[in-house]
């Protein structure tokens, strides 16, 4: 067992976290309007909808690994330039950020839970970049990869649910320094690329 991979997805997976997108940015609209409490149910609902689609790609990638080897080495080849396209686009992108709470309804715990999985589990994008993002990051030739992808797939989901909590926790304070430092967001950018850049190398290597 590779105990390297483990602190490389994390930090990985963290940076990725941390970086603005439309969840993160859900989640901190939600908490701002509707209070913590609020904020949680929504991050609740984001990670659990990490489960069906690290079960979508844990059986799917299995199959190919047993079928063939180089068709793996080709998944993991796609996942790269995959990632190299992500960071290509964040760095054409504008590096503000920008949120908005005029016009969000406030709603049930409840509500916000499910609106949170549903927004996760129906975006087919997420399943293509955990495609790209765990192969590279398998950490034992003994284990089955199955059970490998879920353990890499729980990781990132308490990352996840501890970055989106913290947003959603400190929500007010997080809001005040973005719009106090306009800068912050082009940093965040930088990061986001880097990571991308980074994971895609790592990957081929």
């Amino acid at each position: 067992m590779n105990t390297e991979m483990f602190v490389s997805f994390i930090i990985a997976s963290t940076a990725l976290a941390f970086a603005p997108g439309p969840d993160n940015i859900f989640v901190l609209t939600q908490s701002i309007v509707n209070g913590k409490k609020y904020g949680i149910a929504t991050v609740l609902g984001l990670v659990t909808g990490c489960l069906v689609h690290t079960t979508l790609v844990a059986f799917g990638v299995s199959a190919v690994i047993k079928a063939n080897e180089n068709l793996f080495f080709a998944i993991k080849l796609l996942g790269s330039l995959y990632l190299l396209f992500l960071a290509y686009k964040v760095y054409k992108s504008d590096a503000s950020i920008v949120f908005s709470t005029e016009s969000i309804v406030k709603k049930s715990t409840l509500t916000l839970y499910k609106q949170g999985f549903l927004m996760n589990v129906l975006n087919p994008k997420v399943s293509i970049f955990f495609l790209a993002f765990f192969p590279g990051f398998l950490f034992s030739k003994t284990i089955s990869t199955v059970v490998q992808f879920y353990v890499l797939g729980g990781l990132f989901m308490l990352v996840t649910l501890l970055v989106f909590g913290f947003i959603a926790i400190l929500a007010g304070s997080i809001s005040n320094q973005i719009k106090r430092h306009k800068n912050i967001g082009i940093y965040l950018k930088w990061t986001q690329i880097i990571v991308f850049v980074a994971i895609a190398g790592f990957i081929l290597i």
